[in-house]
């Protein structure tokens, strides 16, 4: 019995297979004193045998082996992996099973089927503290749990600048579905148990860049089926009575004071009007004299006098609220999602209802076509990564972006069916093109396609065929409300730890210089389209930045 051990970086996906993947090998690497960074030891056991499986035990020593865990990369089904229209960066079209959830391990241990490849997915974290300044080993041995055997070593030299990453300026939302929560554990939603997986959730999006979180003040109507419904989530209370309308804001005070305890400093009011047009009121339950009923939703008119009504009541009362709480700058609102040029009249009298009684708050919205800025009627457009031309050559302020199942071609994207340096490569471009923020709809969504059925995730990852998988989500629930980490999520946290190294080397030199470092490393001019496909221009270049970094 024969164990291969080797360590790579974070970039390569280790399929379940029997060949021997191509990978570079990994020896030593640099980093800064605040920064994570998670690399792979690749494994495969050699038996003559044929017991179907062993458990093996990994230890870690060296001067940094105290900051570092260690999981298991898992692998998951996908039926759906990719649209029919590709382009030839994807490792994969066909359905199969991908590396992506990162298991813990009980005990240090794991367990391997003989002659077939995985990884253990190592991540050095200093958790709020800096590292020590050194140049440090790291020894990983494997042992056979039974006869304590080791089966196989591998080492890794690491050296830890004196420089830290400045804080993250960009703003970035992964909207996080607060019902999904509730139905993948089978909890009620304002439990205690339901705080506790929103707390555990909104920590991990945090540690992993998010700062910015989709408040539902209302069930957000946003992939709901015409008609349909999903689990109510409104964390404003809301009777209507003679007198007219009365709020209780005291849930969304609890969900706000739980945020910013975890780090989050922004909040987007869900949803005002339906997505794909505009049209409608989401759900909104309202007690009555005769009891709690849903009084608006998809049979309500959008621009109808009943919600206008509401909105006029609501919206002043809400913005006074939220600056009673400090958090004038720091609220952003939503009208609707992704619209068309074919709803840009029900999105424009949308618009000028809000607008007046929003009285100042900022108004972020989803959409593609240029047209929106144009006219006046969003101010601060996020536009999908494949449409963003038009913005830039007319220099839009305060520019953000998105990417979602339709950018399929040629841009960044997260799909399991394509390689992590496309993933990664994300933070480049926002860093060239100073994006000020990022949204992704799809932290948590556990539902099929426009919320029809409720779905286990470790079994079904493409929305019964509605997305392609790694689309919707780039955390699993796992046991006591605990988010399960996808290898993606952490290749994201890369991305963004890259923009603020670039940001630092600005800060110590000019923009200037880091530019053109980007682009003789890249050997082109970096554009959302056009980018080095080759998984290792993006830790050379980290090299590259750190050095000149320890330079300055």
């Amino acid at each position: 019995m024969q164990l291969t051990l080797l360590f790579t970086h974070s970039l390569e996906k280790i399929f379940h297979q029997k060949s021997p993947p191509k990978i570079t090998p990994l020896e030593s690497l640099s980093l800064l004193n605040n920064e994570s960074f998670s690399f792979q030891c690749v494994y495969c056991l050699h038996k003559e045998d044929d017991e179907p499986r062993r458990q093996l035990r990994v230890s870690l020593s060296g001067e940094l082996s105290e900051f570092i865990s260690v999981r298991q990369v898992r692998h998951v089904p996908s039926l759906f992996p990719c649209y029919r229209t590709t382009d030839d960066d994807y490792l994969t079209t066909e359905p199969g099973l991908f590396p992506d959830p990162l298991i813990p391990l009980a005990d240090n241990t794991f367990f391997v089927n003989g002659d077939y490849y995985g990884s253990l997915w190592l991540t050095l974290n200093p958790r709020n503290e800096s590292l020590p300044v050194c140049e440090a080993s790291l020894n990983l041995r494997v042992f056979d749990v039974i006869s304590e055997e080791l089966l196989g070593t591998a080492q890794l030299a690491f050296k830890v600048l004196p420089h830290a990453l400045p804080p993250q300026t960009l703003l970035h939302t992964e909207w996080l579905h607060a019902d999904c929560l509730a139905d993948v554990y089978g909890i009620a939603v304002f439990s205690e148990a339901w705080w506790l997986a929103v707390r555990n959730f909104v920590r991990c999006a945090v540690n992993n860049g998010v700062n910015m979180l989709l408040t539902p003040v209302f069930t957000p109507p946003l992939d709901t089926a015409i008609g349909g419904e999903r689990t109510t989530v409104q964390l404003v209370g809301v009777t209507h009575s003679a007198g007219g309308y009365q709020f209780d804001f005291s849930l969304l005070a609890r969900w706000v004071a739980l945020c910013q305890q975890e780090g989050i400093t922004t909040f987007e009011i869900s949803h005002l009007f339906t997505q794909w047009g505009a049209n409608h009121a989401p759900k909104i339950m309202v007690q009555r004299e005769d009891g709690l009923t849903r009084q608006f939703g998809w049979d309500t008119d959008a621009h109808g006098p009943e919600y206008r009504e509401f909105l006029s009541a609501f919206l002043p009362a809400l913005c006074g609220w939220l600056r009673e709480q400090g958090l004038e700058k720091h609220a952003w609102f939503h009208i609707s999602d992704e619209p068309k040029m074919a709803d840009i009249d029900a999105y424009r009298r949308a618009s000028e209802l809000i607008r007046p009684l929003i009285d100042g708050f900022p108004v972020l919205d989803a959409l593609s076509d240029y047209e929106f800025y144009q006219q006046g009627l969003v101010q601060n457009p996020v536009t999908a990564s494949d449409h963003l031309e038009p913005f830039l050559e007319n220099k839009v302020p305060a520019l953000w972006t998105y990417y979602c199942c339709v950018q399929k071609l040629e841009v960044s994207n997260r799909f399991f069916s394509q390689s992590s340096q496309r993933n990664r490569v994300l933070g480049v471009q926002l860093y060239l093109y100073n994006i000020t923020g990022f949204l992704h709809w799809g932290f948590n969504f556990y539902n099929s396609g426009h919320s029809l059925e409720k779905l286990d995730p470790f079994a079904i990852t493409d929305g019964q065929g509605a997305f392609p998988s790694g689309d919707l989500f780039v955390v699993y629930p796992g046991e006591g409300y605990q988010p399960v980490e996808s290898l993606r999520l952490m290749v994201l946290r890369e991305a963004l730890q890259d923009m603020r190294a670039l940001q630092l080397l600005e800060s110590l030199s000019s923009r200037q210089q880091v530019e053109s470092l980007i682009e003789q490393q890249a050997g082109m001019r970096i554009t959302f389209k056009q980018y080095p496909r080759d998984a290792q221009f993006l830790p050379e270049l980290r090299q590259q930045v750190n050095a000149l970094i320890a330079q300055a």
